[in-house]
């Protein structure tokens, strides 16, 4: 039998009886429907779990956990007292440690345990609380009891995957949503951005506060980045901080900046190389001195991780009697740490019914009763060799699944399912205050992990009336005042990812443009390459080959150049490059930049999944069947469209700051060496009249200026035309002239000098006056040969100029200092790094 999370009403009781009267229950085929728009709506937002390139789709089964009134009070206050009593050890164990000497805890326990950190000790937050943000896993037992599974002290994650969960199901499953009264998830925002001013260091009168991570490789990026973005922090790495002067500073454009709160997601043990874990390019030197100093508080602080350890859970229910005077009022699932010879006994007796939890993290837990004989045995004689470093727990809902359910793969599991809920409380105003709610995932193996597949799920915690909890669909969290506005400056690696976005996002748009005019003239005259029109197509299909190709080599297909992700100069390779960069900062940008990303990439890799081949009719034609333009058409429209709405919600969502100009001058670069690249590889020549005259058409079209173009020009739409329009032409937002002064205004709105800015002025007035000397009609101008040197020879100066200037913006602006490590420890030289 498969029992529920969900609490509300009687057993048996039908799956939406909690709806009021007015509501409809949603049908099979609506929960069919609104599975498939979450799915949809999770791509758009990019949602994604995993590390490095092997992002998954985060899995959202909309149909909710619903908790009663009641329920939650009883799970409400079970989880702040379990926050009191874990921050109470919490200080003990890094102050007087009176539950060592008294032996309420076991000492052997806490020194063995890794995220017991000596370094740390008696360091002390402002504010009267040690463990701000604290994580509790539940599962009902089979009599629906709730019992604690583990607690997450050390960087507790979730909390983004849980609001972003909130708003998709409130608009896949709107009108169930607004006619129910949920409470809602805001105040646990709300209270953490407060705490996390309020934990400053008392110097600090407007703190600046930063969220530092692993990095988009971390397996929680997403969790990470939408968490900052909620709070308005900025998202620092290791490789964006220093320590100087006794003080955390973050490299920002403009010089370094002052960081007073870090709330980290990076583990403990690698977040200072000098004074943890040597070797970790994770963290910052210097960073336990400059907490050790009173200038920066770490949220959650250092050492919080030694709560996650299995023999603090089995000694909780004596802490509580010692510390509290008070029972636990939410027990946690039976555990035995091994340390105690009666816990030993009882764990090697039971192997084959219990969880084995190894006290480090770096360790997975076993599944005692997948075990043979003889993995059994083995297991027990590490157990017998080394008893403290592991601890036993007792199964917990074998059957456990939340209902209703509208995922077919979780509706009806092979096995028995599995629900666990996990809860967030922070430290707020001398207590805590708890998510209504929480992230609960399923499974339908024994084992709940993102990892393998399991689903996520809403929980509702029903309250009141709907007035009293109004749905928070879009809620963020509310502004503090006008003191509190201070923010952190953009980071080099920020910076540089911006500048990237805006190249990637222009040469992807540049690319399909390209593109779509060849796929155009091939299918007028790919099968008349003698014609002008198929003479003018040779001409176009070479302008797309690298440069930098080596020129006996193959030729890319169309579809290669458009789909294929590992080619360079193809339209697959640079959307992912913009895709990454967006990644990288997307606490920087609005979260409808994404949608359009994910749409261009299903796109393609729709694309690439068809099989275009001639047969069955389908004539590929010429020379080159492998350059076939099936199907291509409507994939380099949607992919710019896509790009179109990029930079309309780019421009119009982005505040006229640093990041912008980033932003922006890599934009306006991109396509001005793209411009000038395209004029030198079409229009220099030798070319007949007809075959220009072709070329001309394609070029100002690939540029998007063909109507203004005919408007202005009439008759004379030569090659002179051309230069005017796309090199002079400073209305033109097509034009180099444009980009030209785009990218000055762009340049002197970007404060940070990491070397001085003369060689950089001079390439980009080198080529502004290249421009202002052109004269269009002596540049277009033939030799005899039917070639025009003196273009080449222009548009050569102009493109080895637009390099360097590109070369010697990332040199000013984009410092790149080296990963910041202490010397390797020779007692632990074979310790390799590995990211948590």
């Amino acid at each position: 039998m498969i029992d529920a999370l969900s609490s509300a009403g009687p057993p048996g009781a039908p799956a939406w009886h909690w709806l009021p009267e007015q509501a409809d229950a949603p049908s099979t085929a609506d929960l069919e429907r609104a599975r498939t728009e979450a799915e949809a709506l999770l791509a758009d937002h990019g949602v994604t779990y995993g590390a490095a390139d092997e992002h998954e789709p985060w899995r959202l089964d909309p149909a909710p956990v619903v908790l009663d009134e009641d329920d939650w009070a009883g799970l409400e206050a079970g989880i702040t007292q379990r926050a009191e009593l874990l921050d109470a050890v919490l200080q003990d164990l890094y102050g007087a440690r009176r539950l060592l000497t008294d032996t309420v805890l076991p000492p052997t326990a806490v020194v063995a345990h890794p995220g017991f950190l000596r370094a740390v000790d008696g360091l002390r937050l402002p504010g009267g609380r040690e463990l701000v943000l604290a994580s509790t896993d539940l599962a009902r037992d089979d009599d629906g009891t709730w019992l604690s599974l583990a607690d997450r002290t050390q960087a507790p994650s979730g909390a983004g995957y849980t609001m972003e969960g909130r708003r998709v199901v409130a608009q896949v499953l709107a009108g169930v949503y607004r006619a129910t009264p949920i409470a809602r998830l805001g105040p646990f925002f709300r209270a953490l951005r407060q705490t996390l001013h309020d934990v400053a260091p008392p110097s600090a009168s407007a703190p600046r506060i930063a969220l530092l991570t692993p990095g988009p490789g971390s397996q929680t990026a997403f969790d990470q980045a939408y968490l900052a973005s909620m709070l308005g922090l900025p998202l620092v790495e290791a490789s964006d901080l220093v320590v100087r002067d006794g003080r955390l500073w973050v490299r920002a454009l403009g010089g370094t900046e002052p960081v007073d709160v870090l709330l980290r997601r990076v583990d403990a043990a690698w977040c200072d190389p000098l004074d943890l874990r040597s070797g970790s390019r994770l963290g910052v030197p210097g960073l336990v001195r400059a907490v050790r100093g009173g200038a920066l508080s770490v949220v959650n602080p250092l050492g919080s991780g030694v709560l996650e350890n299995p023999a603090v859970l089995a000694a909780l229910p004596r802490l509580a009697r010692t510390v509290l005077d008070q029972d636990l009022l939410l027990p946690s699932a039976p555990t035995w740490w091994c340390g105690e010879a009666s816990s030993l006994s009882h764990v090697l007796a039971h192997l084959d019914e219990l969880v084995v939890l190894p006290l480090s993290r770096e360790q997975d837990a076993v599944l005692g009763w997948t075990l043979d004989a003889a993995a059994r045995e083995q297991l027990a004689a590490r157990i017998a060799a080394e008893p403290w470093q592991w601890a036993g727990q007792a199964r917990v809902g074998g059957g456990a699944v939340v209902e209703p359910v509208a995922s077919d793969e979780v509706a009806r599991p092979d096995g028995p399912g599995v629900g666990v809920l996990r809860t967030f409380a922070v430290a707020h105003r001398g207590s805590y205050t708890v998510m209504a709610g929480g992230l609960a995932r399923v499974a339908h193996g024994p084992v709940v992990s993102s990892r393998t597949g399991a689903v996520a799920k809403d929980v509702w915690v029903l309250s009141g009336s709907v007035g009293d909890a109004a749905p928070d669909a879009a809620e963020g969290v509310t502004e503090v005042d006008a003191a509190r506005r201070t923010r952190l400056g953009v980071s080099s690696r920020t910076a540089e990812n911006l500048f990237w976005l805006g190249r990637y996002a222009e040469r992807a748009e540049d690319q399909a443009r390209d593109l779509r005019v060849v796929v155009d003239r091939w299918d007028d005259f790919h099968g008349r390459p003698r014609s002008a029109g198929g003479r003018a197509l040779a001409v176009l299909v070479a302008a797309l080959r690298d440069p930098d190709a080596p020129a006996d080599g193959p030729a890319p297909t169309l579809r290669e150049l458009t789909l294929e992700r590992g080619l360079d100069g193809s339209i697959a390779a640079s959307v992912r490059g913009l895709g990454q960069a967006a990644a990288a900062v997307r606490d920087q940008l609005s979260t409808d930049t994404f949608g359009p990303l994910a749409r261009i990439e299903r796109a393609l890799r729709a694309e690439r999944a068809r099989q275009r081949v001639p047969e069955g009719g389908l004539d590929l034609g010429v020379d080159d069947a492998r350059a076939a333009t099936a199907g291509l058409r409507p994939v380099l429209d949607r992919t710019l469209e896509g790009l179109l709405a990029v930079a309309g919600t780019v421009a119009e969502g982005l505040v006229r700051d640093v990041g912008w100009h980033l932003l922006d001058a890599g934009r306006r670069l991109e396509r001005a060496q793209h411009v000038v690249a395209s004029l030198r590889r079409t229009l220099v020549g030798p070319l007949t009249r007809t075959v220009e005259a072709h070329l001309v058409d394609s070029v100002v079209l690939a540029h998007d200026s063909s109507i203004t173009f005919r408007r202005r020009y009439g008759d004379h739409t030569g090659v002179p035309a051309v230069l005017d329009l796309l090199l002079l032409d400073e209305s033109n937002p097509r034009s180099l002239a444009f980009q030209l002064d785009r990218l000055e205004r762009d340049l002197a709105g970007i404060p940070m000098r990491a070397r001085p800015t003369d060689e950089r002025d001079r390439l980009l007035a080198q080529v502004r006056d290249l421009v202002a000397e052109l004269d269009p009609a002596a540049a277009a101008t033939t030799d005899d040969d039917g070639r025009r040197t003196r273009l080449a020879e222009l548009l050569d100066s102009m493109h080895w100029r637009l390099l360097a200037l590109a070369d010697e913006i990332e040199a000013v602006h984009f410092a790149r200092p080296v990963a910041a490590r202490a010397l390797d420890d020779p007692w632990d030289a074979g310790d390799e790094e590995e990211v948590p």
